[in-house]
């Protein structure tokens, strides 16, 4: 695995970015295709359709970005994984401690919800008591896959060790990985 300031192999076309709710996954691959000039894919609007019901279409709208060559998007959804993990040319683990990334999920939702803040297909924030109520909150479920990645992360080196992997333990070494190695690639 690589770190922070070690080189990449060579300039990515096809990024995936993991980590758990809340680690800055989409605000890492809108910085990762900025740079690079890539295309960024947000699947969070291509899973969720109104009602929060996933969209049938999915898995081939996924294949249909996927097929377009250049991309940049969160590594997420047991339906989209594998797919990511065959096209990708690079995958950057954000491993920041769970205090961190849990206060910001915690922030982010309880902010969404006072603004009322529309996400994807119509869809907002539930109330705030279904912290409590609803066992699939994103809160709760971050909560209970939080060290998932621990075991996803590894499975996939020992499956495709050709596939450069990237793991950031701060938001130090997330910024020190953009700024020096990502901008020496643009």
């Amino acid at each position: 695995m690589l770190s922070a300031s070690d080189p990449l192999p060579s300039r990515p076309e096809r990024v995936a970015v993991a980590g758990v709710s809340g680690s800055g996954k989409s605000t890492l691959a809108r910085r990762v295709a900025e740079v690079l000039g890539l295309p960024y894919v947000e699947l969070d609007s291509l899973f969720h359709g109104p009602g929060w019901v996933p969209r049938p279409t999915f898995e081939a709208d996924v294949e249909a970005f996927l097929a377009a060559g250049r991309w940049v998007t969160e590594w997420q959804y047991d339906r989209a994984r594998p797919l990511l993990t065959a096209g990708a040319d690079l995958l950057v683990w954000l491993d920041l401690p769970f205090p961190l990334t849990l206060s910001r999920l915690v922030r982010r939702t309880v902010g969404r919800r006072l603004r009322l803040e529309e996400l994807w297909n119509g869809n907002r924030e539930g109330p705030l008591h279904t912290f409590f109520t609803d066992r699939e909150h994103v809160v709760r479920w971050a909560v209970r896959s939080r060290n998932a990645y621990d075991t996803r992360v590894p499975a996939v080196a020992a499956q495709r060790p050709e596939l450069p992997i990237v793991r950031l333990g701060s938001r130090r070494d997330v910024d020190r990985w953009v700024e020096e190695v990502l901008a020496s690639l643009a």
